[in-house]
């Protein structure tokens, strides 16, 4: 089985830096979403701060490595090359599933990115199917230690699970084991999607169920219904899997949901967010943070040089964005109304 994982990881990989791995018909809704230009901004451009902090970490920047791989020989390459730019940058560092840490040692090294990114909150990630399938308290505290991560992320794909082959399809009682792990683990417990987004009701169960942070991981990006089908060998669940190619909310319309019921706890903005000026639109809107995944991924594969490049960009960008509102900081930024949706 485990085997089965590393060959799954290297082949996700794989496919999301070649295939047509997006939905169709489906966007992140980030076009609706309009920020009203001040022509006025009164402000000095060089004193615009992206300082925020996470979990009680002061960060440089509201920008997250979005969970991506681990457990394949390419992961190790790609998370080591995230960490170092992570930590040169401020980013916040999320981690690919650790399942495949705990169920082959070989792989570990791949999750094992602390010495690159001392400074870096980093988020270890599991299934939070996993947890009917054998993973407690005490595995999970053991991927704490492994990745010397400072919070975890439960990660929800049903949809992903029934195409995967032998994919954990068993979703039944998991908010009473998530309640449990949020009270018993030591550190603090997220949830996220991996691409259909999170709705405000689910959200506001996950919140009183004792989850520290959500991440909305919209649709509009990444579609891992299409990487299954792609990677599937069975003629039925590929063609079921195109039956779902727009399915999900997207991306905006989850941050809003997410944040007219839940209004205590950090949100995170991910799922198909390709620039800073999308991160200003989703954190004007109600998110904290804003994830990018694939569309840092081809640059992490190649060079550290080619990542932090990219990462200036997106942050050069939010604070352009920010200029021409007229906002000094990411406080002012999620509190203004020069933004129209729709």
């Amino acid at each position: 089985m485990t085997d089965s994982i590393n060959k799954r990881k290297a082949e996700h990989i794989k496919l999301c830096l070649t295939d047509q791995v997006t939905g169709n018909n489906i966007t992140t809704g980030m076009d609706s979403v309009r920020l009203v230009h001040n022509a006025l901004p009164e402000i000095d451009f060089d004193q615009i701060s992206l300082a925020t902090s996470f979990l009680g970490h002061k960060r440089a920047t509201p920008f997250l490595v979005s969970s991506m791989t681990g457990g394949a020989e390419l992961a190790e390459t790609i998370n080591r090359n995230l960490a170092i730019a992570a930590e040169e940058k401020g980013w916040t560092f999320a981690l690919g599933s650790t399942r495949a840490l705990v169920e082959n040692k070989e792989y570990r090294p791949s999750f094992q990115v602390r010495e690159y990114a001392p400074t870096v909150p980093i988020i270890a990630n599991l299934g939070a199917v996993q947890l009917n399938y054998g993973f407690g308290v005490d595995k999970c505290r053991q991927i704490i230690e492994i990745t010397e991560a400072n919070a975890l992320v439960l990660h929800l794909n049903s949809i992903q699970e029934v195409i995967q082959t032998g994919g954990d399809t068993n979703f039944s009682a998991l908010l009473g084991k998530i309640e449990k792990l949020c009270k018993e683990l030591e550190v603090p417990v997220g949830v996220k999607e991996v691409g259909w987004g999170i709705d405000g009701r689910a959200a506001k169960k996950l919140r009183d169920a004792g989850v520290a942070f959500i991440d909305v991981a919209g649709a509009g990006g990444t579609s891992w219904s299409q990487v299954e089908k792609l990677r599937s060998q069975d003629k039925v669940k590929r063609e079921a899997a195109e039956a779902f190619v727009d399915w999900g909310i997207p991306t905006v319309e989850s941050i809003v949901s997410v944040r007219e019921h839940v209004t205590n706890i950090p949100v995170i903005a991910s799922g198909g967010m390709k620039t800073g000026l999308d991160a200003a639109k989703a954190i004007a809107i109600g998110s904290d943070m804003v994830g990018f995944a694939r569309s840092i991924l081809r640059e992490a594969t190649e060079s550290v040089e080619q990542l932090i490049a990219l990462m200036e960009t997106r942050e050069l960008e939010l604070q352009m964005a920010m200029f021409g509102l007229g906002v000094g900081s990411i406080d002012e930024l999620k509190q203004t109304e020069r933004v129209i949706i729709g």
